[in-house]
């Protein structure tokens, strides 16, 4: 039987360092860049630093850390996880491999009676914290509903490009070729090329944000100062530990199309995106993506995630769609 659990409710984030958080990530089921330390951290800075904050650390009786639930108050009588609804893709308890029904248990005997729900965004197909938490929420008194909020177009890569063009349908491994083609006629000399370090980062990000603010209205919106701030903090913090990777596919010393990646645990995450509207007719973003997944398979990453969001272009890829759920607990 295993041991009990004990539940300590940490004074914020940085009360637990950065090591000992990230080593519980990469130990987890499904470890996400956006439950790093990293993310967590400048996410809470940025967005939830004037809200109270729950950060609930799971131990078993040997002081070994087990889990983590870093929570923030959206609204009174509602926690969410920290990294909020529409920046963070992936989210979930942060449970080591084989202890993820002990975490939920003693989270649930923590909080049983207490008139909060807790409203959690992101949680992915494959997590078992979907089919894990109805019988322990019940036994706290508690109710668990569970319903699909996103999907995640996923794309297994194979050993090789020619592999990869072979498993596309012959509409759209056409209709690739064809752009790369125009694209190669109309722009010749175009060529693709990443920065993945942390110097010059800065200076690189300004440029992926020009053209990301340039290619749609909806996205200058939501690039606003606050935003800016924290993708370049964020992102750049990233870039340091290895994970994010910016592309952009260049003419004549100009940007066309551009691309933030994020790199973790085996899979390349297509974050975000601009491109210059001028070239729009040439599809330069498809023709970048196909470099970015070339490039995928020609490292070795095993997956490339096309995160939450079902635009039409990324069909057009091969992908497979994977449920995201929104999984709330309430008295």
């Amino acid at each position: 039987m295993p041991a009990p659990m004990k539940v300590e409710v940490l004074s914020g984030l940085s009360a637990l360092d950065e090591a000992r958080w990230n080593d519980l990530v990469d130990g987890s089921p499904l470890p996400s860049v956006f439950l790093t330390w990293q993310w967590q951290t400048e996410w809470n800075q940025a967005f939830a630093a004037d809200r109270p904050r729950q950060v609930l650390s799971v131990t078993s009786t040997d002081g070994a850390l087990a889990g983590l639930l870093p929570l923030y108050e959206d609204s009174p009588g509602r926690l969410r996880i920290i990294g909020g609804v529409d920046i963070s893709d992936y989210l979930d308890v942060i449970a080591r491999n084989g202890r993820e029904e002990d975490v939920w248990q003693a989270l649930l005997q923590h909080r049983a009676g207490q008139p909060v729900e807790w409203d959690l965004h992101g949680i992915r197909a494959a997590s078992p914290t979907a089919a894990l938490l109805p019988a322990p929420a019940a036994g706290a008194g508690l109710t668990v509903s569970v319903e699909r909020q996103d999907r995640c177009p996923v794309l297994a890569l194979p050993g090789t490009w020619d592999e990869y063009l072979g498993r596309l349908s012959g509409k759209d491994r056409h209709e690739l070729r064809r752009k790369m083609r125009r694209l190669e006629r109309e722009l010749p000399g175009a060529s693709a090329r990443s920065h993945g370090e942390a110097a010059g980062w800065d200076e690189a990000l300004t440029r992926f944000l020009v053209l990301h603010r340039l290619s749609k209205v909806g996205k200058a919106r939501f690039m606003d100062e606050r935003m800016e701030r924290f993708f370049r903090s964020a992102t750049a913090r990233l870039a340091a530990a290895g994970w994010a990777r910016l592309w952009f596919l260049e003419h004549e010393g100009a940007q066309v199309a551009a691309f933030l990646c994020l790199e973790y645990a085996g899979r390349v995450g297509l974050y975000n995106s601009g491109f210059d509207p001028a070239r729009a007719q040439l599809a330069p973003g498809i023709v970048l993506l196909a470099h970015v997944i070339r490039d995928a398979i020609e490292r070795g990453v095993p997956v490339f995630d096309f995160l939450r969001g079902e635009e039409p272009y990324k069909y057009g890829f091969g992908p497979s769609p994977e449920d995201v759920f929104n999984v709330k607990v309430t008295p």
